[in-house]
């Protein structure tokens, strides 16, 4: 009976993967009275919530920091931010409060800070952003999204004895939403390897996934939609 090398089979099944595009929205809204042309410099004090690996968090606040060099502003550097703040003794606490927001822009010396929390990450992810005026502890503006995303995998199950598959048996199949990775009944193993997951499921070896990133991007360019632009300096 004809039979197909199990890695063969493999190399087909991820060809054959299929990532449903992310859905969602987002919104947000400015504090009209305020004067955003008054503002240069403004940091990114915290992201916080369900994304635990640091180096995601990073990714995250410099996808914000585009936003604002697009719309006119300074953000200071991630590096900066961080670098204070471990010499200050306040890289564990609570920077997404307004208190702890306007104390850290004030050590800062910028005029506002933002902050970013992300409650949910993973097959649903949303996310909010404040813009704190360090003067007053005002918000000057405010946003959230949330994005789904969906994904169909053929998965194959009871096909693989000494990494071989039946040609003759013709292949079953499931359809499972993707959530951690591909179904270890494919690589004939409980779980898949870490190489694969990335693409799928929450940060793997600390950094976000291609596909995280730009649902990342996505959320965050509709929220800062409405974040009034900077005018050009005239020289």
């Amino acid at each position: 009976m004809k039979t197909i090398s199990v890695y063969a089979l493999v190399t087909t099944v991820l060809l054959v993967i299929i990532i449903g595009c992310s859905s969602g929205g987002g919104e947000s809204s400015f504090r009209v009275s305020y004067d955003f042309g008054a503002l240069d410099k403004i940091a990114i004090v915290a992201v916080e919530g369900s994304v635990k690996s640091e180096l995601a968090r990073d990714q995250i606040a410099d996808i914000f920091a585009m936003e604002l060099l697009r719309k006119g502003y300074a953000p200071v550097g991630r590096a900066q931010v961080k670098a204070l703040l471990k010499e200050r003794e306040l890289e564990s606490a609570d920077l997404t409060t307004i208190e702890a927001a306007t104390e850290t822009g004030l050590i800062l010396d910028v005029p506002a800070v933002l902050v970013v929390d992300i409650p949910h990450f993973g097959k649903e992810t949303s996310m909010t952003a404040k813009m704190i005026n360090v003067e007053d502890g005002s918000i000057l503006w405010m946003g959230r999204g949330s994005a789904k995303t969906k994904g169909v995998l053929k998965t194959f199950s009871g096909f693989f004895k000494s990494g071989e598959v039946d040609a003759g048996t013709g292949i079953g199949s499931q359809e499972d939403e993707v959530l951690g990775g591909v179904s270890g009944d494919i690589l004939g193993g409980p779980a898949a390897p870490a190489r694969i997951r990335p693409a799928f499921g929450g940060p793997v070896g600390g950094v976000l996934s291609p596909q995280e990133a730009k649902k990342m991007q996505e959320i965050i360019e509709t929220m800062c939609k409405s974040l009034p632009k900077r005018p050009v300096a005239k020289r």
